[in-house]
């Protein structure tokens, strides 16, 4: 069917649908919102196979007959939290329809759940079928923009991906577009205990076993996590979009690529109509403020996240001329020292791109457990440590713990750090951190976690960002290659293995904008295990599925130093004041 004319049969579907159909039975009484102004009402949204989404939409007091924009975030989380809803209220009271969208086949929202799948580009269209149903409505001006963070990021950029019509602008926040790197793998590390949590969502836990076991079939990144990957779809993308990322989260690489993506390889309605947003905050929406972990930032951290958000979809969607079209394109907060009133950063700096050039210096980890832009290892310097899945070391939680101090880490048995002298003048890292790692193994496959702190004077090891990298996918995670064990008892007399016992690693450990300061120290910390938030490699390099402790293998793994294998941490580095 020709694209208009399909156009004109949605649009002719959901002005017959128009008005809402009652709520589900599962529906339930909800504590009392109290927004002035404001009426709350759960609908259930049709979407093009017949499946019903539950919504709860939020109206303004207007004046009869007014029409007014529509504004949705979708989320497989639940919508009736009284702080949930209590947002998309006041959210409402500036102007807008606010409608909250339950992923189908989670609470109340009829079908099966399939993740996020529903809402991308196949069959199901969900995010699309949303949006044409409020442009559609009697109340609605036909301008219809996204918001959200998280899961409510990646649903925006694969509803970018299917041009609804209607929509107009988007606002993310801690944003992703594939789900394989960012989300149900990390480093090609998979994540099992995490996501089997997720069934508490699903109207059918069924339907959530079925799909573990569907991720279970698919350890690498093949044609199934492809059609979840937005990079390869950036020319669809055609609509403004202001992007927000936090330094203190994994998924700032899914904001910065978001970012990049839709601004150089976008539609002609998103090429040079993106902004980013960078600061000191950790994960979520509705949360940059300047207390962030255990430190406290000046005021100037904090981010009117709702006052911009309005302004942002009041000129877009609106018409009005309020300027913020013709703010910097990208802002970024240059983290400093907390506490320290004479330290520099704690600021904002500005540019038209990401990330700013600054020049490309590698941190290499020698002996004694030296962090130097220097290198100092003799033939064969080396360091070692065990590794057992079924002994891992503690990193509690399931939420990256950045901004605190990581030292009840860095002391357990199996871990080891790398840590400058006294910095002698102010240092300044910002853009991406890589890692270099010349690493061997008693086993087959095993993982490496690399950490990057800021050491205060007090000796506070305060955690900046760290990732995991599964060895097996070295080359690229649409192939495994295993390692080839090294024999312990051989390891410990040789200083120089066999080729084909080392392997290369080159991994992403975070994105920063950072001022350490005169006085502090910068610390690597290197380990492969980190339970409960990295869940453990068997190490048998064999498959890890549900089963994943079925079968393991405990190791010795080993971190490379000498001048042949130099491993290292690079950073685009500056030096303060010269």
């Amino acid at each position: 069917m020709p694209r208009l004319c399909l156009l004109a049969f949605w649009y002719s579907l959901f002005t017959a649908l128009a008005l809402p159909s009652p709520a589900s039975a599962a529906s339930k009484p909800l504590p009392k919102l109290d927004v002035p102004g404001v009426r709350e009402e759960q609908v259930m949204l049709p979407m093009r196979d017949g499946v019903k989404l539950s919504a709860y939409l939020y109206f303004p007091e207007t004046p009869a007959q007014e029409k007014l924009p529509a504004l949705f975030e979708q989320r497989y989380a639940e919508i009736t939290g009284l702080g949930t809803r209590k947002a998309a209220a006041t959210l409402a009271a500036k102007g807008f329809v606010v409608a909250m969208v339950n992923y189908r086949g989670t609470h109340e929202s009829e079908g099966t759940w399939v993740g996020y799948r529903a809402t991308q580009w196949g069959q199901q269209r969900d995010g699309w079928d949303v949006c044409e149903w409020l442009a559609a409505q009697p109340w609605c001006t036909g301008k219809v923009g996204t918001f959200g963070s998280s899961q409510g990021g990646y649903v925006q950029n694969y509803l970018a991906v299917t041009q609804p019509p209607h929509l107009v602008a988007q606002y993310m926040v801690d944003t992703g577009l594939s789900l394989f790197h960012e989300g149900y793998r990390l480093g090609g590390a998979t994540r099992p205990e995490r996501y089997k949590a997720m069934g508490k969502v699903a109207r059918n836990y069924a339907d959530h076993e079925a799909l573990l076991k569907t991720w279970d079939r698919h350890p690498d990144y093949d044609g199934y996590w492809k059609s979840e990957d937005c990079k390869p779809y950036f020319a669809k993308m055609n609509v403004p979009c202001f992007t927000i990322g936090s330094w203190y989260d994994f998924m700032i690489q899914g904001s910065i690529m978001s970012f990049q993506g839709r601004q150089k390889l976008g539609g002609p309605q998103s090429r040079d109509n993106q902004w980013l947003l960078l600061g000191p905050w950790l994960h979520g929406r509705l949360n940059k403020g300047s207390k962030v972990g255990e430190l406290i930032y000046p005021e100037n951290a904090t981010w009117p996240e709702l006052e911009h958000m309005t302004r942002w979809f009041n000129h877009w969607l609106k018409g009005e001329a309020n300027g913020i079209d013709k703010e910097p394109k990208v802002r970024w907060y240059v983290m400093g020292a907390t506490g320290e009133d004479s330290a520099p950063g704690n600021v904002w700096s500005e540019a038209a791109d990401w990330p700013p050039k600054l020049k490309d210096t590698r941190f290499f980890l020698n002996a004694d457990g030296v962090l130097s832009t220097r290198r100092t290892g003799a033939k064969g310097s080396r360091t070692s440590y065990a590794s057992d899945p079924r002994k891992p070391m503690n990193i509690p939680g399931t939420s990256f713990p950045g901004a605190k101090d990581a030292r009840s880490f860095e002391q357990q048995a199996e871990v080891r750090t790398w840590t400058t002298e006294p910095l002698a003048v102010p240092m300044e890292w910002t853009g991406e951190v890589k890692a270099e790692l010349y690493i061997s193994s008693t086993a087959a496959d095993t993982d490496f976690i690399v950490r990057v702190s800021d050491v205060y004077p007090d000796g506070r090891s305060i955690l900046l960002m760290d990732y995991p990298m599964r060895a097996r996918y070295r080359d690229g995670f649409d192939k495994q290659r295993l390692l080839t064990p090294t024999n312990a008892e051989a390891l410990a007399t040789r200083n120089d293995p066999r080729s084909d016992e080392i392997a290369k690693l080159n991994m992403h450990v975070g994105w920063t904008s950072i001022i350490f300061n005169k006085g502090h120290r910068i610390r690597v910390t290197i380990a492969s295990t980190g339970a409960p938030l990295y869940e453990p490699n068997n190490q048998t390099g064999g498959r890890q599925t549900l089963d994943w402790m079925k079968d393991t293998q405990s190791a010795i793994n080993t971190i490379w130093h000498d001048a042949q294998r130099s491993s290292c941490v690079r950073v685009p580095l500056r030096v303060v004041g010269k």
